[in-house]
């Protein structure tokens, strides 16, 4: 039978425990601008996956995502032994690691929204200074005769 909020704990814990060391016990510079930010466990609590992102060394620079995933390759089996000290269950999870698009994907929707925005000032500020086309009331209405 599967636990799906045993599954959850585990995928937290391990999220945690690899955030971690990444951050102060591996000492490999590839993995310097490595986040980790979700974790996700089978049911059978054999397989792991953990999702991370890049960051680059400043605004203007290219995430180094080659060489993070060899960092990560090459680190796998002593983050998965730090997992298994750490969790103490039975069976210790193998470890993957995949690419996290979120970030990339929330990115380029501020910037569709922020030329949204720009296209709906413009819009306004044509509004703004623009007059009807026909009368001030296009409906017909009987006119008062001059008498």
């Amino acid at each position: 039978m599967v636990d799906q909020a045993r599954a959850r704990r585990l995928a937290k814990r391990i999220m945690t425990i690899v955030g971690t060391a990444i951050e102060y016990e591996i000492k490999d510079p590839r993995l310097h601008f490595v986040t980790v930010t979700d974790a996700r466990v089978t049911g059978d609590l054999r397989e792991a996956t953990v999702y991370y992102t890049v960051m680059g060394e400043s605004l203007s620079a290219e995430p180094d995502y080659e060489g993070a995933a060899a960092g990560l390759a090459k680190a796998a089996g002593v983050l998965r032994s730090k997992v298994g000290a750490a969790t103490g269950i039975k069976f210790t999870p193998t470890l993957s690691f995949v690419l996290d698009t979120v970030p990339d994907a929330a990115r380029q929707m501020e910037e569709l929204l922020s030329r949204a925005r720009e296209v709906d000032e413009r819009v306004a500020r044509v509004a703004a200074d623009a007059s009807h086309a026909g009368d001030a009331d296009p409906y017909k209405t009987e006119r008062e005769s001059e008498d």
